[in-house]
């Protein structure tokens, strides 16, 4: 069969990758790349450098990645869904909620695979930690706490932090629950100088009862990305920079010590890091997207959940301008 013709807009720092991956990936031909404001990267090789979204659909595509800037994503996402080409947009879906239910509502008129680049998906230390929650290993599942933070990145210029950043933890936290949010409060504060926020605290509550807690910024020194899930049985700790599982067990000897004895919480257990296979994330995200236009399965993150996380990513922002918690109403 003949190999699944891709488009490629945006050739940042994002395109680049993307690039990469669709050249090494089996079953996919990258032909054709776009980028009004060049190529900074060398990202086309021997293809030539087109301008725009319609000079990349003139290349005849079965499917396209759009890595460009969030304002973006509606213009070139409308445009790709009106050829009848197969598409992966970058995260978020859009810049507002309204722009993401215009581009739902494009693919799904048309049958084609609309999907979300929500990478943190496909990090091999959440897919584990998604299966062994799901296997029951955790028990029933308590409480999901991330924290995301680093220095700014120079290349994000249209979002906040948690448009950007804080994305990730609203889908994955809802991902590995397997529940959407119904409710949020959050705080937010801008300390670089930029028109956006650049950190937040968000404290939710999904539908089934689970409660959450978000730390996001670009004002932190340091990289962090850690996600911890904790349930009846312990926690699982999963760090997506080095793609690590780790397993707090609750113990399970006796309290000795009578003091500690009438405590009837739980105790230390064992702690095992678990031996994973650690694919790159952004290789899993386009074999899913590649089987997706094949039919071959579906486990893309969709439109749909790409748009009810740009919902609960403004529930922040409008409970940060309220003072007040924001209830999220069932899509």
């Amino acid at each position: 069969m003949a190999a699944l013709r891709v488009g490629l807009i945006g050739l940042g720092m994002m395109g680049r990758h993307h690039a990469r991956v669709i050249r090494e990936l089996d079953g996919v031909e990258l032909v054709a790349v776009a980028d009004a404001n060049g190529d900074p990267h060398g990202v086309a090789r021997d293809l030539r450098l087109r301008s725009s979204v319609g000079e990349l659909i003139d290349a005849g595509l079965d499917m396209a990645v759009a890595a460009v800037p969030t304002g973006m994503h509606e213009e070139v996402g409308l445009a790709l869904a009106e050829a009848g080409v197969h598409t992966l947009v970058e995260k978020p879906i859009a810049s507002n909620a309204a722009a993401g239910q215009r581009l739902v509502d494009a693919f799904e008129a048309q049958g084609l695979v609309g999907a979300v680049g929500h990478i943190e998906r496909f990090n091999p230390a959440l897919q584990s930690l998604r299966r062994r929650i799901e296997s029951g290993e955790l028990g029933e599942v308590y409480q999901i706490a991330t924290r995301r933070q680093g220095p700014f990145p120079a290349r994000i210029a249209d979002v906040g932090v948690v448009k950007d950043l804080g994305t990730h933890d609203i889908d994955l936290t809802a991902w590995l629950a397997q529940s959407s949010f119904e409710s949020i409060f959050a705080r937010t504060t801008t300390r670089s100088g930029r028109p956006h926020e650049d950190m937040v605290a968000a404290t939710g509550q999904l539908v089934n009862g689970v409660i959450t807690n978000h730390l996001v910024n670009w004002l932190s020194p340091m990289k962090e990305r850690l996600t911890v899930v904790t349930g009846e049985k312990g926690a699982f700790v999963a760090d997506t920079v080095t793609a690590d599982l780790t397993f707090y067990e609750n113990g399970t000897i006796a309290a000795q010590w009578e003091s500690m004895a009438a405590f009837r919480g739980v105790s230390e257990g064992n702690v095992t890091r678990l031996a994973i296979a650690k694919p790159e994330p952004l290789r899993t995200e386009h074999e899913a997207f590649r089987d997706a236009v094949l039919g071959i399965r579906n486990d893309v993150v969709t439109m749909k959940e790409g748009l009810d996380t740009i919902v609960v990513a403004e529930a922040v922002l409008e409970s940060a301008n309220s003072g007040q918690m924001v209830r999220i109403a069932a899509s």
